[in-house]
């Protein structure tokens, strides 16, 4: 029976749900059009990079723009995704986790699917929410999430049928629980799941949820993993507790591991890959930059450069030509430049200037959404920080980034989310 516009579809209470064997295909114009740039389909965008190559700059930005809906979704700091003409989010409404769909333009609901996810955070933690903090993935028709205390669950993304899911893991989550975002490779989509004292990088059928490799070498850190091509090499490198790693993206067997570890063990940089490079960087752990390499029947990670002058905690930066651009820790919230040629700090702002910051990029334009809720346009200069823009566009804290598509800006808060536009 197809769904109503508005219909609520509830998930069975016990888990964890039965696969349902559907093919992978393409259902409906809208929830099949990933290849536009047009479409945010993942973390990070589609290059999941922090590049939003559909968004049309004005070519003189206005003093303010135009709120065009708000509307209440429930809790989380999950980015919203845009694919075609829905916005799709994952929040947490009455005790339960709530994948939603949304007319684009009106912000009107197409379809729910709702389950229980009981969740206590603990009381050290409790300022940093309920969540869920990971952002939905959508691939050929469907959408992949992983909720708070580690449900990994797909759905139908054009009537919200939940089509699998797995249980949340049985041990104790992370001490803020889980917060990476899926990645897709080919017909698998790969998360991290696990807690404190174990985990595993899973590589899952995208059809059926069959698991299809796993490494469990490591339990899951915040960071979200990219793919890349080193050594010849197709391979997942992610953050865990403990390290950063290369995995092999066709096997899971692991190619090397560089330790990487601070008192808190709560990685949330993801890994930034330049040329045969990989950076990181982690609570006063200033960025370090390394090459895994490999020799003979083994991989190296040989050392090119490290700095202190600036660290990265929760934003994730972004890659412009030859520079980082982002938000350290340093001085209560500074953004700066980085060569990453060399590791030489090019400028640092004054700081106070946020506790975290989204930054997202256009070509020679930055976008960065403080978690204060105002939206910074700036030109991405090696030079200095050069503003062009200031705007509010939130009343509550922004930790998810910002969607940019055409002439839109869709930003969620804690509870809401509103699409802003530029005339």
């Amino acid at each position: 029976m197809p769904l109503h516009p508005a219909h609520v579809r509830l998930a069975p209470p016990s888990l964890p749900v039965a696969a349902l064997v559907v093919a992978l295909m393409g259902a409906g114009s809208d929830v099949a059009a990933q290849t536009s740039p047009q479409d945010f389909p993942q973390w990070r965008g589609l290059q999941r990079d922090g590049s939003v190559a559909g968004f049309v700059a004005p070519s003189r930005w206005p003093e303010r723009l135009n709120l065009k809906w708000r509307v209440a979704v429930g809790e989380g700091y999950g980015t919203p995704i845009l694919v075609g003409g829905h916005v799709y989010t994952l929040t947490r409404q009455s005790g339960h986790e709530v994948m939603a769909a949304r007319r684009a333009e009106t912000g009107a609901v197409v379809w729910e699917t709702r389950y229980p996810a009981p969740h206590t955070i603990m009381s050290g933690a409790a300022g940093h929410g309920q969540g869920p903090k990971s952002t939905p993935l959508f691939l050929a028709g469907r959408l992949y999430t992983l909720g708070i205390t580690g449900i990994v669950s797909c759905f139908d993304a054009t009537d919200g049928t939940l089509l699998w899911q797995k249980p949340a893991p049985a041990e104790e989550t992370l001490y803020n629980n889980s917060a990476m975002s899926p990645i897709a490779d080919g017909n698998r989509v790969i998360f991290h799941v696990g807690g404190h004292n174990r985990g595993a990088l899973t590589a899952f059928d995208a059809a059926s949820g069959d698991v299809r490799w796993r490494w469990d070498g490591d339990g899951p850190a915040y960071a979200s993993p990219v793919i890349v091509e080193l050594g010849g090499v197709r391979q997942v490198v992610t953050m865990t507790q403990r390290s950063v790693v290369g995995v092999d993206a066709a096997t899971g067997a692991l190619l090397w591991r560089r330790p990487f570890e601070n008192q808190f063990s709560n990685h949330s940089i993801s890994p930034i890959v330049y040329r045969d490079m990989v950076i990181i960087s982690g609570y006063e752990m200033g960025v370090t930059a390394f090459a895994p390499t490999r020799r003979g029947s083994g991989w190296t990670t040989e050392p090119r450069w490290q700095t202190a002058e600036v660290s990265m905690f929760m934003s994730n930066p972004v890659l412009i030509d030859d520079t980082l651009y982002g938000l350290s820790q340093r001085a209560s919230g500074q953004f700066y430049a980085l060569d990453v040629r060399s590791g030489k700090v090019l400028w640092r702002s004054r700081g106070r200037e946020a506790t975290n910051t989204s930054v997202m990029k256009l070509d020679g334009t930055l976008f960065l959404l403080n978690d204060d809720g105002e939206l910074i346009v700036a030109k991405s200069d090696p030079a200095g920080l050069q503003i062009l823009a200031r705007y509010p566009v939130a009343e509550d804290a922004t930790w998810a980034q910002p969607v940019l598509s055409g002439n839109r800006v869709f930003v969620k808060d804690l509870t809401t989310l509103a699409l802003w536009t530029v005339d």
